[in-house]
């Protein structure tokens, strides 16, 4: 079976890219189930899938953080993986999506909970704004901030790999990725018809597709008066190639093939090349 991959609310589960593409686990929240539900779930998921990957924006309330880590502990187990990422809800669920398709791969899963980092810094999230006086996940200058209370303004904002805010109607645009991406438009109480008729053509995506606007997207961006895109690779093939270009480590920790600078699993960090023939160190207050 291929590793499970598990979120934290069912509006990140996107529609699966092809027939291969596995669902996603939705975990529930900790006010919804006790602790023991919760090590039973994911007992049942560690004992069919061997390892499972969690996914979760950075802005999951905590007690469901701590959640997570308390199961992970109970369970002293290093199958499991907790990744917390600094990206928009809807490019939450972009990522995971792809983590589903490179799930049924070859990689082990050292080496698919580590791509999760490699992959964000290709995901272009943003969204359309009526007002930015209440955004404070990107910077926004008192220009933006003034221009907010004008009946009319529109903002395009993009959080993702690099923020920047430009004013819908003017001279700047957006800076879009130099590769093929499908646009996942997420409508709120905005029409989306500037997101596929301008944004989509001037970033040239293959396509574009309709998603639900994630439950907790109005407090990301400060309005639910909004519509949240976001930009992938969503072709299994590029993907898979962009994480298999990257070189391979073994954790002197676990055991698992890695790439990057730290275990995805037990958080141990990549040994330096010139220590390669001394003893591993010690790895004091690994993750649980």
């Amino acid at each position: 079976m291929p590793t499970a991959i598990a979120v934290t609310s069912a509006d990140l589960v996107l529609p699966p890219a092809d027939a291969h593409t596995p669902t996603a686990h939705v975990l529930t929240p900790p006010d919804r189930q006790p602790l023991d539900a919760a090590l039973t779930e994911t007992h049942r998921l560690l004992e069919r899938h061997g390892y499972l990957v969690v996914l979760y924006p950075s802005s999951v309330p905590a007690a469901f953080v701590r959640r997570l880590h308390t199961v992970r502990s109970v369970l002293e187990s290093d199958r499991i993986a907790l990744l917390g990422v600094d990206l928009p809800p809807l490019a939450t669920a972009v990522l995971a999506r792809q983590l589903r398709q490179l799930s049924v791969c070859d990689f082990g899963p050292g080496v698919l909970g580590a791509s999760a980092r490699l992959l964000a810094h290709y995901v272009y999230g943003g969204a359309l704004l009526n007002s930015v006086a209440r955004l404070d996940r990107v910077p926004v200058s008192l220009t933006a901030h003034a221009k907010s209370w004008m009946p009319g303004s529109q903002f395009a904002v993009l959080a993702c790999p690099v923020p920047q805010l430009v004013r819908v109607g003017g001279d700047d645009s957006l800076a879009g990725p130099e590769f093929a991406t499908r646009l996942t438009v997420a409508p709120g109480r905005l029409a989306s018809d500037w997101v596929t008729g301008t944004l989509a053509p001037r970033w040239r995506v293959r396509a574009t597709e309709e998603a639900r606007l994630p439950t907790d997207s109005p407090r990301w961006w400060g309005t639910d008066r909004l519509v949240e895109f976001a930009a992938g690779i969503p072709d299994i093939s590029v993907l898979y190639q962009l994480v298999g270009s990257v070189r391979r480590e073994e954790c002197h920790w676990c055991g698992l093939d890695l790439i990057g600078d730290r275990c995805a699993f037990c958080s141990a960090p990549v040994a330096p090349p010139d220590d390669a023939g001394s003893p591993p160190a010690t790895v004091s207050g690994r993750a649980r």
